[in-house]
């Protein structure tokens, strides 16, 4: 049976409970649960069990040394129109966090799957939105626009399937890959 499946970088708690605390509780914006939050470094959708084997193999061959990572800056997606997304950022071209990305995207394309094929901009999504009024959320965006959760160590990424629920998608963790030491 597929597995929806994707592949993120965890964050502290600490840092998860900063960031829930951001929500100002606007109408239409649904906060994601803090053990839900996330980098996601490559989004799957379902995948055949062959291939799910074929993923895992490749994800746990790649190499990486542990990093900082700065978790700072608030945004939308889209950046024009009504926004459906709320995210925090994490710094500015990252070159350890952008060549783990390149090396999951590799690892998948090596095991079956299809490349990702718009650009990766890394971010935490912390609510999605549906019918949010613009002028509320151009007040908190502006309150929040010099916001830092401060350095996150990055020490493991982790493949990850996703079921999705009535209340929401439950994630479980399928497999780590530790940097080396």
């Amino acid at each position: 049976m597929p597995k929806r499946l994707f592949v993120a970088i965890d964050l502290p708690d600490e840092t998860r409970q900063l960031l829930a605390g951001l929500d100002p509780h606007i109408r239409g914006a649904r906060w994601i649960d803090p053990a839900q939050m996330h980098l996601t470094l490559g989004f799957f959708g379902d995948v055949a069990d062959d291939i799910d084997r074929a993923l895992r193999e490749k994800l746990s061959a790649i190499e990486f040394g542990a990093f900082f990572l700065s978790v700072a800056g608030i945004g939308t997606f889209p950046g024009k129109g009504a926004p459906k997304i709320i995210w925090i950022g994490v710094g500015t071209a990252h070159p350890h966090l952008f060549q783990i990305y390149k090396r999951v995207q590799e690892a998948a394309l090596a095991a079956g799957l299809e490349p990702e094929l718009h650009p990766w901009h890394p971010h935490i999504t912390i609510a999605r939105c549906r019918d949010v009024a613009p002028q509320l959320l151009r007040k908190f965006l502006k309150a929040n626009a010099d916001f830092v959760a401060g350095m996150i160590r990055v020490e493991a990424f982790h493949l990850y399937s996703s079921k999705l629920t009535p209340a929401g998608p439950i994630h479980t963790r399928e497999l780590t890959m530790h940097c080396r030491e």
